[in-house]
């Protein structure tokens, strides 16, 4: 058996790497390579995992009240996400 393991990988990170970069203009003190990381992070731990192989193993079924929630749930963790870093980094600059 030859398995590609490679393939494998988390639906959620390819649209929570496109909203944080979208996101970014609007946290410009965040602009940090590593702050967005951890926005990223914080984002992809707060949306249950969707692990797949190909886009459209994933896209193809979703319905689109489904499709729908998923880009909300993505939304809403990003914007959390954005703001708390932004409070940590915060916490930190304080001393």
């Amino acid at each position: 058996m030859n398995a590609d393991f490679d393939l494998i990988h988390n639906h959620h990170e390819r649209a929570v790497a496109e909203a944080v970069r979208t996101g970014a203009a609007s946290f410009p003190h965040l602009r940090d390579t590593e702050l967005l990381a951890d926005v990223a992070c914080v984002a992809l731990n707060r949306l249950p995992p969707r692990y797949i192989r190909h886009e459209v193993d994933f896209a193809f079924y979703l319905t689109d009240r489904e499709r729908s929630e998923n880009e909300t749930a993505i939304a809403e963790a990003v914007a959390f996400a954005f703001e708390f870093v932004q409070a940590r980094a915060a916490m930190r600059a304080r001393g």
